[in-house]
């Protein structure tokens, strides 16, 4: 899969249209190219959060993202209250770990909502 072909499929995976109506397109479009680049990396590792994973593996996670996923980095990048020095890394990070952490954020809410 060439890289045009790769960003087109991801643009699909995430509902690019409707991501961008809710968050803009530039900030969108940074988000897709972060993801493409990730995808279309030779590299045989990728430094996520610190550590070095194997590139097949977050190629595997980021293949997962949906517009779900986006729209919880974006909220939690709302949220931050800290200087984010490295975006690129905090990104790769985030997404790279949505898929997993993004149901421990809604039971959590659920439990807030209860009490």
């Amino acid at each position: 899969m060439d890289r045009y072909e790769c960003r087109e499929e991801v643009k699909e995976n995430i509902e690019y249209q409707r991501l961008a109506e809710q968050y803009g397109h530039e900030e969108v479009d940074a988000i897709l190219d972060l993801i493409t680049d990730t995808l279309c990396s030779t590299s045989p590792t990728i430094r996520i959060g610190g550590g070095e994973i194997p590139i097949e593996a977050v190629k595997d996670r980021f293949w997962r993202l949906e517009q779900s996923h986006i729209e919880y980095v974006f909220d939690r990048m709302r949220e931050n209250t800290t200087k984010i020095r490295n975006i690129r890394g905090y990104l790769l990070t985030a997404l790279y770990n949505a898929p997993v952490t993004i149901c421990l954020l809604y039971t959590s809410d659920a439990a807030d909502d209860r009490i």
